[in-house]
């Protein structure tokens, strides 16, 4: 009896102990099969990603000349623009051929050997740049009359700024080239930081007013809100020391007895002789006999503004940060 209920027991034991691991072996199969089913669709993920990488890039821009097309990251790059050469040489993207002899001293590497000279910012030499096979030619005003021509060639691409939104056109053009350039990141950092310099510039700009002139060889011209050189307002915050300036891409002609009676707190001056090879300076210009009696004269607020900066590479990354940092630096 012993015997029989011992074996009896064992009979039971072994057969509860069959039950709990064929248990433990249904449980276990659970999530092997939810494994294989995630990797699945990791797997799937994954093509999908790769093959949303292999699609061909297409970037399509509407501007004032027209529509471009461009089917994929250009290799091969012409710039007539020197805003737009600063802005893709702070973004770290190579160019194949500029207009060599209106290189501004602070780009001067793109007048070295290996850039090709594709004539001048008025003018392409256009056999050279067929020559060249572009993937992306890039021009703005100056070369706009060639435009036809040129995007016969290659895709031709328009950029310009607006003085009368500076930085909304700046970050516009910024971020369209980091897109076309796979510069996206660094493009956005770009923006970012002048949108902040230019935030601090107006919080000391908002109690002071100034008047900006062009000098040019002796002659002058005023320029209001709105005009080429009226973001000095509009955005970087300065007051005009003249409401009615006519707006004109020229400015409006002045006398040194409309400086006088006008009386600014600041005269900013940008001299033009200095880039086109005046016989005499703004400086030389301004300060005389008739205008040394205005505020801006005897508090040493008459600001010479880089030319380069604010007539020749207007628009480009170093060039507006350069701008930002003279007006903060005068009003310190």
């Amino acid at each position: 009896m012993k015997k029989s209920l011992l074996l009896l027991l064992f009979s039971m034991l072994l057969a509860l102990i069959m039950v709990a691991c064929g248990g433990s072996e249904d449980t276990s199969s659970e999530p092997e099969e939810d494994t294989e089913e995630t990797a699945q669709q990791d797997s799937n993920d994954d093509e999908q990603a790769e093959e949303a990488a292999d699609e061909p890039k297409e970037i399509t821009v509407d501007h004032e000349l027209g529509q471009t097309v461009i089917e994929e990251t250009p290799e091969t790059v012409v710039v007539f623009d020197l805003g737009v050469l600063d802005t893709l040489d702070a973004l770290g993207v190579e160019i194949a051929g500029v207009p060599v002899d209106s290189v501004p001293d602070y780009l001067s590497q793109y007048a070295e050997d290996g850039y090709e000279n594709v004539g001048s910012l008025f003018e392409p030499d256009f056999e050279k740049i067929f020559d060249m096979q572009p993937d992306l030619i890039i021009i703005s005003g100056r070369a706009s009359e060639a435009y036809d021509e040129l995007a016969d060639i290659a895709p031709t691409l328009f950029m310009s700024t607006d003085p009368d939104h500076y930085l909304e056109s700046f970050a516009s053009n910024v971020t369209l080239l980091g897109d076309i350039f796979d510069k996206e990141e660094l493009a956005a950092q770009k923006v970012a930081d002048v949108e902040a310099s230019v935030a601090d510039l107006v919080e000391k700009t908002s109690d002071i007013s100034g008047l900006i002139v062009l000098a040019n060889d002796g002659s002058l011209s005023a320029f209001g809100p709105g005009s080429r050189f009226g973001f000095l307002h509009g955005e970087f915050g300065v007051e005009p020391a003249d409401e009615n300036i006519e707006v004109s891409n020229h400015g409006q002609s002045i006398s040194f007895e409309y400086i006088v009676q006008t009386n600014p707190e600041y005269l900013f001056v940008v001299d033009r002789g200095a880039i086109v090879g005046g016989e005499s300076s703004a400086q030389q210009t301004i300060e005389n006999e008739v205008t040394e009696n205005i505020t801006a004269y005897q508090e040493d607020k008459i600001v010479y503004l880089d030319p380069v900066f604010w007539y020749i590479t207007t628009g480009g990354i170093t060039a507006t940060e350069g701008m930002i940092a003279e007006v903060d630096a005068a009003i310190q």
